[in-house]
């Protein structure tokens, strides 16, 4: 393992990250990993790496890297005013800064690094999670290794234009439905799938709290407490919906209305507070559907990176 980059300032919040911590909710631990999946993977293909690889995760900006040797790296995610192109490999020289100023569209960047960054693997992730003590965010005067570079790392090798994330102030968001939308009025329902909702300042990588029409339950928001998954969109007494998030509780007993499509949940985690989104309601089979898009869009850029 090499030392590839210092930490000279941490930013909002900065984290290491992979893909998460699977097959421990059992046990009450989190799954953790990048909050937008698709922008990780994308960077660690573009150097070369296998997609789930850890990387840098950095929120809202002000994060700022010196790199301690040559090395191929790529930037994805949110535009946070980074002094580099984005959706592209290239190569970063000792001594030269990867700045990350202040976010001018979408919240979370990522930064990849052939080799991928090095963190201690705890119950088989590399995934910082705060509220589970594991890990903890980056401070000045860190420094990162990162294993050797594979085969497959090239720098210039960019993301097709027309694949790249738009992250638009109102975020349009398929989702389906339940399991338990029928604990709420129909006229909630149909104002769930009317109307947008706005991203609160009380957001974190928990869970999104939105702000918009009032969803009334027919019968109460508690529940038994149940098994929660990601973009579950859980409803509380106020009415007011929060969309689960990478560092979500393991169980909840709230009245669930819907789960938003593992396709868009990448566009619900680049909404900034006070951005919008706006849901739509499609069928399990569409959701598989899209996400099998997804899937062969990112065997593509695999293909196309080398990487196997």
């Amino acid at each position: 393992m090499s030392a590839v980059l210092e930490v000279l300032e941490p930013g909002v919040l900065s984290t290491v990250q992979d893909l998460g911590r699977f097959g421990q909710q059992r046990h009450g631990v989190g799954t953790a990993g990048a909050m937008d999946r698709f922008a990780l993977e994308v960077g660690n293909l573009l150097v070369g790496n296998p997609r789930g690889a850890a990387a840098v995760e950095t929120g809202l900006g002000g994060l700022r890297l010196r790199a301690l040797e040559d090395r191929t790296v790529a930037v994805t995610g949110a535009d946070l005013g980074a002094d580099v192109p984005r959706w592209k490999s290239l190569r970063l020289r000792k001594g030269e800064e990867l700045r990350f100023r202040a976010a001018v569209r979408g919240a979370w960047a990522y930064a990849a690094v052939a080799g991928g960054i090095d963190a201690p693997v705890v119950l088989g992730s590399r995934s910082t999670c705060l509220r589970s003590g594991i890990g903890r965010a980056l401070r000045a005067g860190d420094v990162l290794r990162a294993g050797p570079p594979g085969p497959a790392a090239r720098e210039g090798r960019a993301l097709v234009e027309g694949e790249v994330p738009a992250y638009p102030d109102l975020v349009p968001v398929r989702a389906v439905l339940g399991p338990e939308e029928g604990r709420f009025l129909e006229e909630s329902v149909a104002a769930f799938l009317a109307e947008p909702f706005e991203v609160t300042p009380q957001s974190n990588r928990m869970g999104y709290r939105l702000r918009g029409p009032a969803l009334r339950h027919r019968e109460g928001a508690d529940l038994l407490s149940d098994a929660t998954a990601p973009g579950l969109v859980q409803v509380p007494a106020d009415g007011q919906p929060i969309v689960l998030m990478a560092d979500r509780q393991t169980t909840g007993g709230y009245a669930r209305i819907a789960t938003v499509i593992s396709a868009d949940l990448p566009a619900v985690a680049q909404a900034r507070p006070g951005g919008r989104v706006a849901f739509r309601a499609v069928t399990v089979e569409e959701a598989q559907e899209l996400a099998a898009r997804r899937e062969r869009l990112l065997s593509t850029i695999a293909q196309g990176c080398g990487v196997v």
